[in-house]
């Protein structure tokens, strides 16, 4: 169900709030509003804000003559930012999923949460920063797009002509619907030596998936009732650690970050890391990673196994047990995980 707000009042009120905390982000505003980013969003259509048609796989498949642009996609404590061209792109028959595969922009995309579309434009840093902005049913930003230096503006513009919708008018509405929290078996509820058998059997690390559906587990549980050996829980200092070292001895990694309607990934060395207060971020040209470590409440190095032999990861989990972000050693199927990064994780086992 939804539930109409008087965007006129919620305009005031925003308003308000902006003069008051002025160097808040919309997403905090939002939070602090008890409204969703979407909302608050929809307020400004008319003047920097275009809606446009709920069309999202045909916008998508045009994104890649824009040439270079930033590819966005963030939860609650992590934000991912990756510079690319989106070529590449192709949908699934059958599943509303949709892959973009370069060495750049690598997306994989859950195309039933993506339900709105506008195109955003933003004064920042004395400059005009142009976007597209995809949301959710309920208001909340699954992924981002925007143009950099090297974007071609005439062929955005061109877009949001193309897309844009018969109504522009202010505010909208969203789902308010209670979300039920899914449920899971009990640890005694668990067939261990079956769950123990086939997570020692897996082939893939896709399959780890649908291991965690066919035992009804959520991913931070099965990682505490993991085989001896193939999961430890460490100190939430550790992605520093590794980062910084990753960095140092320049190894390739993978970066993953999502949102409820998008995963997007990082490959390659890190280079630039700045911390500054919670937040632990990487700086480099092509790539962003910005983490508010206040977010982490646990930290896991997992391990799988697949044809090609083990594979290391390190997950970072929120208070709620959600996965904020995951990193892996550069690999690809048919090759063997980087004996580099295998060997920097390790040093992260408690016996070290």
């Amino acid at each position: 169900m939804t539930s109409p707000l008087n965007p006129t009042e919620l305009k005031i009120r925003y308003a308000n709030y902006k003069l008051e905390n002025p160097k808040k982000r919309i997403r905090d505003a939002a939070k602090d509003l008890a409204v969703s980013e979407l909302e608050l969003l929809s307020l400004s259509v008319g003047e920097h804000v275009t809606r446009l048609r709920p069309e999202p796989k045909a916008l998508l498949s045009e994104i890649e003559a824009l040439g270079e642009v930033m590819a966005l996609t963030r939860n609650e404590f992590v934000v991912h930012e990756r510079k690319g061209v989106y070529s590449n792109l192709s949908f699934m028959d059958g599943h509303n999923m949709g892959l973009v595969v370069n060495p750049d922009i690598d997306l994989r995309l859950f195309m039933g949460q993506w339900k709105s579309i506008y195109a955003v434009v933003l004064e920042t840093r004395g400059r005009k920063l142009y976007g597209f902005q995809f949301f959710n049913a309920r208001g909340e930003a699954v992924h981002k797009i925007y143009l950099t230096p090297k974007s071609i503006q005439a062929i955005y513009l061109q877009l949001v002509e193309k897309y844009k919708a018969d109504d522009q008018s202010i505010g909208t509405t969203v789902d308010k619907s209670v979300v039920e929290p899914k449920e899971y078996a009990k640890d005694e509820e668990v067939d261990i030596l079956a769950f123990h058998k086939e997570w020692i059997q897996m082939e893939d690390t896709h399959h780890f998936f649908g291991m965690l559906g066919k035992h009804q587990l959520a991913r931070q549980q099965a990682l505490r009732l993991a085989p001896k050996g193939y999961a430890y829980q460490v100190d939430n200092d550790a992605i520093k650690r590794v980062m910084h070292q990753a960095a140092k001895e320049e190894v390739p990694i993978m970066v993953f970050v999502h949102s409820r309607g998008c995963i997007q990934i990082h490959t390659g060395k890190v280079k630039k890391i700045v911390e500054l207060g919670d937040w632990f971020n990487i700086m480099d040209p092509m790539f962003n990673l910005h983490l508010n470590t206040r977010g982490v409440d646990q930290t896991w190095v997992v391990f799988k196994n697949t044809k090609e032999g083990l594979v290391t990861s390190i997950e970072l989990f929120d208070e709620q047990g959600e996965l904020i972000v995951y990193c892996f050693g550069k690999r690809k199927p048919g090759i063997p995980e980087l004996a580099s990064w295998r060997k920097l994780v390790h040093t992260l086992a408690p016996n070290n």
